[in-house]
């Protein structure tokens, strides 16, 4: 028996059903860049709250601003644990890693 295909006209959830659905090595990929964009809008916010420029900040941490721009642009995917604890030292803050399960897709 074949299992008909709901209609919708949600957005999400098509572009859900023609990208990622039945597709592990997409869904992998939308992880990562769901990380890398965490990470880059998290460096931009607490540089912002800080009131700091990014080269402000890149001399704080001993780097250049394009370095600090290339940190905040969702694409980038170097992130280092050792740059984002410079990074957090001079905000006043610190990382926390957590481990969370992987949201598996039916």
């Amino acid at each position: 028996m074949t299992k008909k295909l709901e209609i919708t006209m949600d957005a999400v959830e098509i572009i859900h059903r023609r990208y990622f659905k039945g597709k592990p090595d997409q869904l992998q990929i939308l992880e990562e860049e769901r990380a890398n964009d965490e990470i880059a809008r998290n460096i931009f916010a607490l540089r912002k709250k800080a009131g700091l420029t990014q080269a402000q900040l890149g001399k704080l941490i001993g780097t250049t601003a394009s370095v600090i721009c290339r940190l905040e642009d969702a694409d980038y995917e170097g992130h280092s644990l050792a740059m984002l604890r410079r990074i957090a030292a001079a905000l006043n803050q610190r990382i926390e890693i957590r481990f969370v399960p992987i949201r598996r897709a039916a």
